[in-house]
């Protein structure tokens, strides 16, 4: 009984774990003043796990500047999304009638601050585009694409 007890004791233990995630790239986007984004392209592989971070690098005041990152599905209209956007003041700028056309989005931030989503590149190759939808930000260059290979 002893023997076996000694012996179980000294065997290795075997322990089951999930599977480690998937490692995460990250991509810095900085929004100022002018209301731009300094990158306007991102190249992505499908499925690809992805932080997007965001920080706002100006000075003006949040009523009058805030920024955030909206990545809409491929094929979205940008310029549907911005008018709509504009007008959607009480949910921070998200219109929620074309919520279903959002991939991923940060919070919106005012200058000094950053925000960050972290979300697995959609699987179908292709353009995905992405603005910030503070009232004029997209007519004045906060947008760009996600390439998808």
């Amino acid at each position: 009984m002893y023997r076996a007890l000694l012996l179980a004791l000294t065997l290795p233990v075997t322990t089951l774990s999930a599977q480690a995630p998937a490692p995460v790239r990250t991509v810095t986007i900085t929004a100022d003043d002018a209301m731009k984004f300094n990158l306007t392209e991102i190249s992505a592989k499908a499925g690809e796990r992805l932080r997007v971070r965001l920080l706002a690098v100006g000075t003006a005041p949040k009523s009058a500047m805030a920024h955030n990152f909206v990545l809409l599905q491929t094929g979205s209209n940008q310029i549907v999304f911005a008018e709509a956007a504009a007008k959607a003041v009480a949910t921070d700028y998200i219109p929620s009638a074309l919520k279903s056309s959002i991939v991923a989005s940060t919070i919106l931030i005012a200058n000094g601050e950053s925000a960050e989503i972290v979300f697995t590149v959609p699987a179908t190759a292709g353009n995905y585009p992405f603005l910030c939808s503070f009232p004029g930000h997209f007519a004045a260059g906060a947008r760009g694409k996600l390439i998808v290979k």
